[in-house]
């Protein structure tokens, strides 16, 4: 399938989005895991370096998805995401999302998780795009590529 998409309700591209949106998640939360490690892991060998002064790096660290979903969002999409043949696109025109539409689907995207229970994503299970609830209030929409 070609980057440049005319029809947007094309059924090909929202079939089988929701499966894979799960699958693409659990590996981004394996790369995450595996990113975080690498990264305390230097951020502990420089504190000792500066006797102490550069734990304080750590509490960078709970705003690490945030920065890793928002910059790989703005670019199209997550590993996960791609590896699995998804893109994140804009659901007027399917171009790319600019970086304050990423950042907001981000930070919905977490909100539906800890303070909404995930009840917003029971939105992707009704609609015939399959759109969550931070798809809708951001604007995006998960589509498939291949």
């Amino acid at each position: 399938m070609s980057q440049t998409i005319t029809n947007f309700n094309t059924p090909a591209l929202f079939q089988g989005v929701i499966a894979r949106r799960l699958c693409a998640f659990v590996l981004d939360l394996i790369f995450m895991s595996i990113i975080g490690w690498v990264v305390a892991t230097n951020i502990f060998i420089f504190g000792l370096f500066t006797f102490g002064l550069g734990f304080f790096m750590f509490h960078i660290m709970p705003f690490f998805p945030i920065i890793y979903y928002t910059f790989l969002v703005a670019t199209g999409g997550t590993p996960g995401q791609r590896i699995f043949g998804l893109a994140v696109r804009q659901d007027i025109d399917l171009s790319a999302p600019s970086p304050a539409q990423a950042l907001v689907w981000t930070i919905l995207l977490w909100l539906s998780f800890f303070l909404l229970a995930g009840l917003p994503f029971a939105m992707a299970l009704v609609g015939e795009r399959h759109r969550a609830g931070h798809d809708v209030f951001s604007g995006l929409v998960i589509i498939r590529i291949r």
